[in-house]
């Protein structure tokens, strides 16, 4: 296997390398810088014509695109520890729980991101305006995500799942985005750093 990987602060990457740690997994991986545009090059379209990271490339010559796809395909490698859910009901809520993060969180920090931050400044259709609307947004979801967590250790389950990978790949880019969690969200901060202090965060 190869591991197409772009390292912090492009958040879809990095939810793999969690998940790899958690499983213990030792990806080979080639590096390609988003800034220098290596993601977009020739030869790497050839093999995800999208031109994004992460991509996972198997020994006999498959691809596997999109983080959550890829991440499945180490759960199918190395069932445990089951970051999908142990049961029918835990995977069902892991899956809910990991659309809800990409539905209502990673849009408008996407927003914000694209249209204001000064690493995108020369994409073209920017519009300030747009992604300064967003801001309220992310804080409306982010509360969201607070109370959701109220009295609960982990997001999706009793026991660390990629709901919580996603949900602190997530945060943590609102973070380099410029938009911190909010001081007053209790659960989510203690949830936060709870997370954060696994080994595996630091991947």
């Amino acid at each position: 296997m190869l591991f197409f990987n772009s390292p912090n602060p492009a958040p879809n990457p990095r939810r793999v390398r969690i998940f790899a740690a958690e499983k213990g997994i030792a990806l080979p991986t080639r590096d390609l810088s988003i800034p220098a545009g290596e993601h977009k090059s020739e030869e790497f379209r050839a093999l995800n014509p999208r031109g994004q990271t992460p991509a996972l490339q198997l020994d006999d010559g498959t691809v596997i695109a999109e983080s959550v796809a890829i991440c499945r395909y180490l759960e199918g490698l190395q069932p445990e520890p089951p970051l999908f859910g142990r049961d029918a009901r835990e995977q069902a809520l892991v899956e809910m729980w990991s659309r809800r993060v990409e539905m209502i969180l990673m849009p408008p920090i996407g927003a914000v991101w694209v249209h204001t931050h000064p690493f995108t400044a020369r994409l073209p259709g920017r519009n300030a305006e747009w992604g300064e609307a967003n801001r309220p947004r992310v804080d409306e979801a982010m509360r969201f995500f607070d109370e959701s967590l109220a009295g609960c250790e982990f997001l999706a389950a009793d026991h660390f799942t990629n709901a919580d990978i996603l949900l602190l790949t997530t945060v943590d880019f609102a973070g380099f985005v410029g938009i911190p969690i909010p001081e007053d969200l209790a659960s989510l901060r203690a949830w936060h750093a709870r997370v954060s202090a696994r080994p595996s965060a630091a991947a």
